[in-house]
């Protein structure tokens, strides 16, 4: 049988919390075209992404520091600094989870996290802890888009695709959940984000 109510599925990072490492990088390379190449070339989203596959972050500064020595202290800082490319909560978001979870809805998330920056932030953003369940990248080894980590999610708290609604900041990710039956929010700010959710049928 359908859920009553569809069940909310959060996305982390950019939807609850806000993570934007060129608030680092804009202070150590001032440089426009330096810092892009930077992020290009050193940096790049595809390394940080194995972080959130489950590769220590230790390793991975390890890595990009012996193939570009002359960068040690920027490499070093993706990881130092990480706390200052997350310079807080996006309100709005955290308050629908509260106002979901106060009315007793279940709350689920699935997100691309590393291991050690996500210990870190169920210290630091203690609603974190508050889901009924989450599934983190680097625990499983597998990340978004790849459709195994929301079949894990499916699994492991008896969730069926179709009675779900995923909200996620990226395209990719919200093209995969669709394709497996959940409606899906795409958030991109500015956006209403109790508006989208009471056209899929959530009360906001």
């Amino acid at each position: 049988m359908p859920a009553t109510t569809p069940t909310v599925v959060f996305d982390v990072g950019n939807v609850l919390i806000r993570w934007d490492p060129l608030l680092v990088y804009r202070e150590l390379i001032p440089d426009d075209e330096k810092r892009a190449w930077f992020m290009r070339n050193v940096c790049t989203a595809a390394w940080n992404l194995e972080q959130d596959r489950g590769r220590s972050w230790e390793e991975a500064v390890a890595l990009l520091v012996a193939s570009h020595p002359e960068w040690e202290s920027q490499i070093r800082a993706y990881d130092e600094r990480w706390h200052d490319a997350v310079p807080g909560i996006i309100e709005d978001s955290v308050a629908v989870l509260a106002e979901l979870r106060e009315r007793g809805e279940k709350v689920y998330a699935i997100t691309n996290f590393s291991r050690e920056k996500w210990a870190e932030c169920l210290i630091r953003f203690p609603f974190l802890q508050s889901f009924d369940g989450v599934v983190v990248s680097a625990h499983e080894r597998v990340v978004k888009p790849d459709p195994e980590i929301y079949q894990i999610l499916f699994e492991r708290y008896g969730l069926v695709a179709g009675d779900c609604i995923f909200i996620d900041d990226s395209a990719k990710n919200i093209e995969t959940a669709r394709k497996l039956g959940m409606q899906a929010v795409h958030f991109v700010e500015p956006i209403d984000l109790r508006l989208e959710l009471r056209k899929l049928g959530v009360a906001t």
